[in-house]
């Protein structure tokens, strides 16, 4: 497991601890060799991982539309700027290259690159371990947003147990490495029964 993609804010937070939690997951993926994959910012906790990574002598890859390029926001500091012409092409380009995802603190583009592989993972379209940094628990009412729909019944229980949780970065990595999905043939079946 070495292509890590961290989808994260192009913003600060109003808290100095998301960017020092940012530092410490560059540490950890620097720790086990990792090349990160992420939006190619030079803005907000982006910049905080990719710099701590660049800092350790790590490999960093930025994937950002044209029109975000325009504005002068991406890393001039990265080994490497993928450009696209539009955010479903810069998702896809992550989905394909990366070995696993995680999200860290941010707003809606964040919450958008996280939905989208966890749906691909649930259809099996990629096979890949996807992590929630719970940074000062900020994902922790979405948590409760995915129990309720468990509860009732709008998700499977398998899904959201294929969701890492935690906001320790050296135990985030750890389950990213012992990750074993559920199958789409077991949850497929289950529907069909209750569906009769």
């Amino acid at each position: 497991m070495k292509n890590i993609c961290v989808f994260c804010g192009s913003s600060w937070g109003t808290d100095k601890r998301y960017a020092e939690a940012a530092a410490r997951l560059g540490d950890v993926l620097a720790d086990n060799d990792c090349t990160l994959y992420y939006g190619g910012g030079s803005i907000g906790l982006m910049n905080v991982i990719a710099d701590r990574m660049l800092a350790r002598g790590k490999r960093v890859v930025g994937v950002m539309p044209d029109f975000l390029l325009d504005h002068e926001i991406g890393h001039n500091g990265i080994q490497k700027m993928i450009p696209t012409k539009t955010m479903a092409e810069r998702k896809e380009i992550l989905m394909r290259e990366s070995d696993a995802f995680i999200a860290m603190p941010g707003g809606f583009g964040t919450i958008d690159e996280f939905s989208e592989v966890v749906v691909a993972d649930q259809l099996r379209l990629i096979d890949k371990p996807i992590a929630l940094y719970n940074t000062l628990g900020y994902y922790d009412d979405l948590v409760k947003w995915m129990e309720r729909g468990i509860k009732e019944g709008f998700v499977r229980g398998d899904h959201h147990k294929n969701i890492i949780v935690t906001d320790d970065p050296k135990e985030l990595f750890q389950r990213l490495e012992q990750y074993h999905p559920v199958t789409m043939e077991k949850w497929i079946h289950d529907i069909k029964l209750e569906n009769k």
